[in-house]
């Protein structure tokens, strides 16, 4: 950090950054996620605080050289700590895996998927690991009406495996649980709405 850093250092820098947000949206536990974001705006902290001190101690020289890194890691420490990254991930990954997620409800109405776990009822486990269409290990969540043939399909965005809400993307054509949803998206409509005809995104245990 005591070297001047050229415009293609902070640009590897940044997509250095992007890059860890694309593989913490989609691989990483939150417990990890959390200690290494609080770890980044300690560094971002203590780096932005230390191109601060040079440019004030150097005043008027190579200010402009120390302008770049310092508005850089400003910028990097301010979305560290607001992380809007993610709401940008979900958005490009429903429309990218738009089509696979309606092939897997598909599959899922005809019988090709079911729960297929020892540990739990509702779990399916998808046979392959890529592309990552349900975050937390490529499971689903299977509910199957059998007398009326409804369905509800959950895909997570992220998969807390204690007891704090997850989020995900769910269809259901089944009236039970579109009311229960709605009541969701009445109760907390700026983590829970409705995306589409019998899609939605949801936030709960």
């Amino acid at each position: 950090m005591g070297c001047k850093m050229t415009n293609k250092t902070l640009i590897w820098i940044v997509i250095a950054w992007l890059v860890l947000a694309v593989v913490n949206y989609y691989f990483v536990p939150y417990f990890i996620v959390a200690f290494e974001w609080t770890l980044l705006l300690f560094i971002f902290t203590c780096w932005f605080i230390i191109e601060i001190v040079k440019i004030i101690w150097k005043r008027n020289k190579e200010i402009r050289s120390r302008f770049a890194p310092a508005a850089t890691i400003l910028t990097l420490l301010i979305v560290t700590y607001v992380r809007p990254e993610n709401q940008v991930i979900e958005k490009i990954d429903w429309y990218i895996f738009y089509n696979k997620r309606n092939e897997i409800v598909r599959q899922v109405k005809n019988d090709e998927l079911k729960p297929n776990v020892s540990w739990n009822g509702w779990i399916c486990e998808l046979p392959y690991e890529l592309p990552v269409i349900s975050n937390g290990g490529n499971d689903i969540g299977i509910s199957k009406n059998d007398s009326t043939g409804n369905v509800t399909v959950t895909f997570w965005i992220f998969r807390n495996f204690f007891s704090a809400p997850s989020t995900h993307f769910v269809y259901t054509d089944d009236p039970e649980q579109i009311e229960w949803i709605d009541e969701l998206i009445e109760q907390n409509p700026s983590d829970n709405w409705k995306i589409e005809e019998n899609w939605y995104r949801t936030l709960h245990e």
